[in-house]
């Protein structure tokens, strides 16, 4: 059976990283038996989960799990859609983890109130004497990245301003559609998905958060897809 290393639930979500989410979620598209381990980040080949590991062979990374799984295991997550659908479809994809992304880390990780609600937590394995400075190190190392990407080098209120375009677009292109390319979900569905779930999250102080429920159609298809492909973990959770 295939393996899928994530974190597991926080924060009351299926997994802090929307990108394990979205893994979660391209398996549930898939149909394939697999199973969700809770990981060893130590020994992720990159440093990163989600990974997947199948009859021995590791494959870390969303996009190339994806990938893994059309090729090997034949999973069209796009069938059906034109050749414009599925650019469509690839372009929001990489809009979501290549841009909104940061704006979730820039929250989560570089303000100090959300620190404590949230990524603070993950540092409890590590001795107290040294856990400061490990804390420290990683949050220097957040910072670099996000100034390398660019978007830490934005005030607040011009961060704000880019999650806000960021968000009327993808609320245009889902317009009243079920699913982001039709009444049906695709591959690119899985990421929107997990990134919408993600900015929805309750347990962070979030000016993302509320920028996105001013489109109530990304929240109402945020909730579908927590319906469809989480309702068996929530009906586990309060079993």
């Amino acid at each position: 059976m295939l393996e899928l290393h994530v974190f597991g639930p926080g924060f009351g979500l299926p997994d802090p990283s929307p990108f394990c989410t979205k893994a979660i979620i391209l398996m549930e598209m898939s149909g394939l038996p697999y199973r969700r381990v809770r990981g060893n980040l130590r020994k992720a080949p990159k440093g990163k989960f989600p990974v997947l590991v199948d009859a021995g062979e590791i494959v870390p990374d969303t996009t190339f799990i994806r990938l893994h799984l059309e090729r090997k295991h034949g999973v069209d997550f796009d069938k059906g859609l034109s050749a414009e659908q599925r650019g469509l479809a690839w372009t929001v994809d990489k809009m979501l983890e290549d841009h909104l992304y940061w704006h979730i880390v820039q929250e989560r990780w570089l303000d100090a109130a959300n620190f404590d609600r949230g990524p603070r937590h993950f540092f409890n394995a590590v001795p107290a004497p040294l856990r400061p400075l490990v804390i420290a190190m990683v949050k220097r190392e957040v910072r670099r990245n996000l100034h390398g990407h660019g978007l830490g080098r934005h005030s607040d209120a011009e961060r704000l301003v880019l999650a806000q375009r960021a968000l009327a677009s993808l609320s245009g292109l889902l317009g009243d559609k079920g699913y982001l390319t039709g009444p049906e979900p695709c591959g690119g569905d899985a990421t929107l998905g997990a990134f919408m779930i993600s900015g929805l999250c309750e347990t962070f102080e979030s000016p993302l958060r509320g920028a996105l429920v001013e489109h109530a159609n990304l929240v109402a298809y945020a909730g579908r897809i927590r319906e469809r492909y989480f309702k068996a973990d929530a009906e586990s959770a309060q079993a």
